[in-house]
């Protein structure tokens, strides 16, 4: 049976951290929501996201197959109500459609609004992720049952003697990891380290926790959890209640608070974002569809920074501060709490960050990786300068 993730209208609610992905690929916890559904299901899944981005995300399935919605978060509960589910059926809950099952037509064909008045009532409770700070809100939960998913009947490696741990049975190491002379607390939640990261010494942890694939803590970092560093990112200073999607830094001191940053991304050394107003007021931040700041229902929200985007040294963020993709921000003072894609300035003021030196940056960073900016990345990226054009104006 072919596992399809279908995007609804939570991608554009996630924007802008969805530009540039599927909902499904979104990091919380140790996993991607496809990872999530594929372990739970035994099954591979493909995405069907928005049409500018189905070049690079492409939908292809046939048959029999089971349409889940990408911003569900799997849970034993809704994971058995649709394993149930037999052929034309659907289950809904207070009018989101969260899964289908259908041999008829293909991706293209398949119509949300066709299926939500068909659906099975679902009594239990679930967790969408239809908000960018859900990312951060949620992580903790997701961590833990992550940490179940990727650990159970499995052994960790061993951590150096000089290591100092706080109940060392909530903490994994995956073969390749290093460092020494570092301290994990693992007695608040588990903590995670993946295969081939790095903590280097002087470092301090709390977990809840995770560490994925070739990530780098540096020296004397102190990191409270629910913290998950992404594959292949850096980071140092002090970082609180917050993810970082993949392959982006924030290599040096300054804190990092109830924050996502997206891939590809630099916060410049002693970067600093604000997570908590003066007042303790409910933090508001721009929402795309609503065109307008929207009230976050939380006391704590700090820094949504879109791929590929970029500041320079001792930037200041105020409190519920989105940048968009592509954007360089640099100089003094706070810039606007909504920073558009494609944006080059500062408290200033700002101008149009040219594509072609977009695609030039773009393309030194990944090759520091041994990637490539491929032709669909550039066909997203032309594609988003072009959406984001108005609010830059």
């Amino acid at each position: 049976m072919a596992l399809i993730l279908f995007d609804d209208h939570s991608w554009d609610m996630l924007l802008p951290l969805t530009f540039t992905r599927p909902v499904s690929a979104l990091r919380v916890g140790i996993m991607t929501i496809a990872e999530k559904w594929e372990h739970d299901l035994e099954s591979i899944s493909t995405p069907l996201t928005r049409e500018y981005l189905q070049g690079r995300f492409p939908c292809e399935a046939s048959g029999d197959k089971l349409y889940i919605n990408s911003s569900l978060l799997p849970d034993k509960g809704v994971v058995g109500a649709i394993r149930n589910l037999q052929e034309g059926q659907a289950l809904v809950k207070k009018n989101v459609l969260l899964a289908v099952r259908s041999k008829e037509g293909d991706c293209d064909s398949f119509k949300v609004e066709n299926w939500i008045k068909k659906g099975l009532a679902y009594e239990g409770k679930l967790s969408l992720l239809d908000y960018p700070w859900k990312i951060f809100q949620l992580n903790g939960q997701q961590l833990e049952a992550d940490f179940l998913r990727i650990t159970k009947g499995r052994s960790s490696e061993k951590l150096s003697d000089t290591v100092r741990v706080d109940q060392s049975e909530n903490v994994f190491v995956e073969p390749g990891f290093s460092g020494g002379y570092f301290t994990l607390n693992a007695s608040r939640g588990p903590i995670y380290l993946g295969s081939d990261s790095e903590i280097m010494e002087g470092s301090i942890i709390r977990g809840p926790f995770a560490l994925c694939e070739g990530a780098v803590v540096k020296m004397g970092a102190k990191i409270y959890g629910p913290t998950t560093i992404g594959p292949f990112c850096k980071v140092g200073g002090e970082i609180n209640n917050s993810v970082l999607l993949a392959n982006s830094n924030k290599g040096h001191d300054g804190f990092l608070g109830n924050s996502v940053i997206g891939e590809w991304c630099n916060l410049g050394a002693d970067t600093n974002n604000s997570n908590l107003k003066n007042n303790y007021t409910n933090v508001k931040i721009w929402n795309y569809p609503a065109g307008t700041y929207i009230n976050t229902g939380n006391q704590f929200c700090g820094l949504i920074m879109g791929d590929h985007s970029k500041c320079g040294i001792n930037t200041m963020f105020n409190t519920g501060t989105v940048v968009g993709v592509s954007a360089n921000i640099f100089g003094p003072g706070f810039p606007p709490t909504f920073i558009p894609s494609f944006s080059w300035g500062g408290a200033d003021g700002f101008t149009t960050y040219r594509m072609d030196k977009v695609l030039k940056t773009a393309n030194l960073v990944m090759e520091r990786r041994d990637m490539q900016l491929n032709e669909e990345d550039k066909a997203i990226l032309e594609h988003i300068s072009q959406y984001s054009k108005p609010f830059r104006n």
